[in-house]
């Protein structure tokens, strides 16, 4: 089989979830082939025909696909990357659940994703064999959000929820917005952009409720708003969805002034209001996306004056040991501007 990219007909029809896929693609050459069934084994790999599209096999440092395709550099953990490095475990009251705020917690229902990033923190935990929360540990999960009124908003994560059917999602949402001290509900998802098809109507419906309701999407770079992402945005939107936007600073991808701005108006662009950018978490084998916090801070402090500040996220960073979430910056009194 010669090397470099194959030529590539069109989008694939399927998500590709192999490294063989990835090669009859077009997306990966025969030289990395043995390098990415090595991670393969370790790590699961989902590419959705959406994402598969925009990535551009002639680039070898293309942004997408420097997301999603498997690189062996995963296999070597760095002395400072941790397996749980947000902690979750310590912090889990009963399976699916996460309680590391007062006022808030995370459910879990399951740990599937339409893609896997080669970022992700939660790369040990999530794969299509994490498959849903059973019946039971739903039911207890439930019941421990019924038990502490404490909590005021449950954020459905995994995983990504948007992944589930739309009539279980809804009960689990509805189950959630009857309970009389939940007063916001968040939904974490990459779907919208990674797999638009799978906001439908039905999907849209079941997300409309009077409890407010926040959707959270993660999208690193511009080209991810494409129109197929920004129409199953506006539907979320028009269903009565908030719509935030989370991303993650990563090298390679957005860690130019230049490509967040470009991230940034793509979001406000779809009614994405930007939420969060997150400083990469150590996970393993994650170095090479790991961007210095002051490189951070200098990158967003040349946005300002560029950029709208509805353009504006919270820089953030999770503190070891589950200590939650800690704003970076910049100071711009500190520097003098």
């Amino acid at each position: 089989m010669p090397d470099g990219p194959l030529p590539r007909p069109g989008p694939p029809a399927r998500t590709l979830t192999t490294p063989r896929a990835l090669r009859q693609a077009g997306l990966i050459p025969a030289a990395a082939l043995p390098g990415a069934e090595a991670v393969a084994a370790r790590y699961s790999l989902s590419v959705t025909p959406a994402v598969a599209a925009l990535i551009d096999p002639a680039d070898p440092d293309d942004p997408i696909g420097r997301q999603y395709l498997p690189d062996p550099a995963e296999l070597v953990t760095a002395p400072h990357e941790l397996a749980d490095p947000t902690a979750d475990a310590p912090h889990s009251p009963v399976p699916g659940v996460v309680h590391r705020y007062p006022d808030r917690a995370l459910l879990k229902p399951l740990l599937a994703c339409p893609v896997y990033c080669r970022f992700c923190f939660r790369r040990e935990a999530v794969g299509p064999d994490g498959g849903l929360l059973g019946e039971a540990a739903l039911e207890a999960a439930l019941d421990w959000f019924a038990r502490t009124p404490a909590v005021r908003e449950a954020i459905l994560t995994g995983g990504d929820p948007l992944m589930l059917s739309p009539r279980r999602l809804g009960m689990i949402l509805a189950r959630l917005a009857a309970l009389p001290h939940i007063e916001i509900l968040r939904i974490h998802s990459r779907v919208p952009v990674a797999a638009p098809g799978l906001v439908n109507e039905a999907l849209a419906a079941a997300l409309a409720m009077e409890t407010p309701l926040y959707l959270c999407v993660h999208a690193n770079h511009a080209r991810e708003f494409t129109p197929e992402a920004v129409a199953a945005l506006g539907r979320l939107h028009r269903a009565g969805a908030v719509l935030l936007g989370q991303s993650v600073l990563l090298r390679g991808v957005n860690d130019r002034p230049e490509a967040l701005e470009a991230l940034f108006r793509a979001m406000l662009r779809a009614r994405v209001k930007p939420y969060y950018l997150h400083q990469l978490d150590p996970a393993p084998g994650t170095a090479r996306f790991a961007v210095p916090v002051e490189e951070g801070r200098a990158i967003l402090r040349a946005l300002r004056g560029r950029v709208t500040g509805l353009a504006w996220p919270v820089y953030v960073q999770e503190r070891p040991e589950g200590g939650g979430k800690v704003p970076l910056g910049p100071d711009y009194a500190a520097n003098g501007e």
